[in-house]
């Protein structure tokens, strides 16, 4: 383990403790972690404007405890160390009493949506922060390049950039420790990434649920930021990245920021390079959904896209002219979630094999973590006819959720699954140019029923989607 301290986090401060994200992901992670590391020993303080007593928290923390089935003497250690405070976190002297009921070195978790986030972190430029203070934040981190850069400044003003933990639960320790092992592990397949061999790669996260009553924060973001931004050009770095020398945060970061800094929009063109489209009123399964713009709380005059498709590449000697397509919607017919990556058909097929000729694929699919390679063999019967085999391996969960691999990380101050400020720059680089196209209108938003691939124009182009 990496760890950037010899001394591990005494006191969990969530802010934002009444709000979902705390109840619903942030608890049930502390407790799955907490039962997997019975000898580990922190505080919990539950910070928010809402009125609520320790006792409350308390009941709140174990509930959540309860759905993961959290037990041992590190669950009721904190359940007996779990404090709340009210608290205006835009604040200086609420947040300095928080971190003044603090024991040992404090982690602040902003639980919190991106503006007040933003509030919290300038009122803590007037506090007195305990050395080896860690923060860590939630997606989106910032809204635009511009706004990451001057966030990242604020940070680096108050703590040093490995205290800076921007979060990232899509990526597990687990997901990624498996792409890096099945890519720099074997033989058989690190020969074969790079241009001269695969044709395409797609990393698709592709959603049957629809709004699901999170208007106030989804229709401000849209498909690409909360998936393609946040998560899917990550997953992205991980597979065009070279190898880093270790799996530790430093090397592991750097080898990851350096890839996202040779991304662009797929020949330079940020107007073919993106597809945006929303859903109307349709099926999926057996429930009836209405239009996104007839959800409650959608300003329909924002014009936010459920689906987004971007075609990017890695202007790398290793990559360099290879389509990435990133693509994440929400109300469509099945749920995919998986890198596709397709290699190059072969030269010459000998005079009398037939059937099936399909490229082979390297499916690497992400929750649950499994790859399948799909390629061509003599099928049963006539041995002179191609048939579609699959090879499949299960990769098996960690032991942690996603949550729980996110906290372990803080609580250790190891950085490695965080993002670091240049990386989240980049990032925003990159969609910033896609954006600026949408914004004047010379990339239409298009539409599609719920329950479909998506629009019927983007299958008959040959887009990603699959029945």
């Amino acid at each position: 383990m990496d760890n950037t301290g010899t001394e591990n986090i005494g006191t969990l401060v969530v802010l934002g403790a009444t709000g979902d994200l705390t109840s619903r992901l942030l608890l049930p992670g502390l407790g799955r972690l907490l039962t997997e590391q019975p000898e580990r020993r922190i505080s919990l303080i539950g910070a928010d404007l809402a009125p609520r007593d320790s006792r409350q928290w308390a009941e709140t923390v174990r509930t959540a405890f309860d759905s993961v089935e959290a037990t041992g003497p590190a669950v009721e250690h904190v359940l007996g160390h779990a404090d709340y405070l009210v608290t205006d976190v835009s604040s200086a002297e609420d947040l300095q009493q928080v971190l003044a009921s603090a024991e040992g070195i404090p982690a602040l978790y902003f639980a919190l949506p991106p503006a007040v986030t933003a509030k919290a972190i300038e009122a803590l430029h007037q506090v007195a922060l305990p050395e080896g203070t860690v923060l860590g934040l939630e997606k989106p981190f910032g809204v635009d390049r511009a706004s990451a850069a001057a966030l990242n400044r604020q940070l680096t003003s108050l703590v040093d950039e490995d205290q800076v933990f921007r979060v990232d639960h899509f990526l597990g320790k687990s997901t990624v420790l498996n792409v890096l092992g099945l890519r720099f592990a074997n033989y058989l397949f690190e020969p074969l990434f790079n241009r001269d061999h695969v044709a395409k790669v797609e990393i698709v996260y592709d959603e049957v649920l629809g709004l699901e009553n999170r208007a106030g924060y989804y229709d401000r973001a849209g498909a690409m930021v909360d998936m393609i931004q946040s998560h899917l050009l990550q997953v992205m770095a991980l597979v065009t990245m070279d190898a880093p020398q270790s799996v530790h945060a430093t090397d592991l970061r750097a080898a990851k920021t350096e890839a996202l800094r040779a991304v662009r929009p797929f020949a330079g063109d940020p107007v073919a390079a993106g597809r945006r489209a929303r859903y109307t009123a349709g099926t999926v399964g057996d429930r009836r959904l209405p239009s996104y713009v007839d959800e409650h709380g959608v300003d329909t005059q924002r014009g936010t896209e459920t689906l987004a498709e971007l075609t990017l590449e890695s202007t790398t000697w290793r990559w360099s002219g290879v389509p990435f397509t990133l693509r994440s919607g929400k109300a469509l017919r099945a749920a995919r979630r998986e890198i596709a990556i397709t290699f190059r058909e072969v030269p010459h097929l000998p005079v009398g094999l037939d059937g099936h000729l399909e490229p082979t694929v390297l499916r690497i699919c992400l929750g649950p973590d499994a790859m399948v390679l799909e390629l061509n063999v003599n099928g049963p019967g006539d041995p002179f006819v191609l048939d579609r085999g699959r090879l499949t391996a299960d990769f098996g969960a960690g032991r942690l959720n996603p949550y729980g691999e996110v906290l372990h990380g803080i609580l250790d101050r190891d950085p490695s699954l965080s993002l670091s400020g240049e990386a989240a720059e980049h990032a925003w680089g990159i969609i910033d140019q896609i954006r600026a196209a949408w914004q004047t209108g010379e990339v239409p938003l298009e539409e599609y029923p719920a329950g479909s691939t998506g629009p019927a124009r983007w299958a008959s182009a040959g887009t990603t989607p699959q029945p």
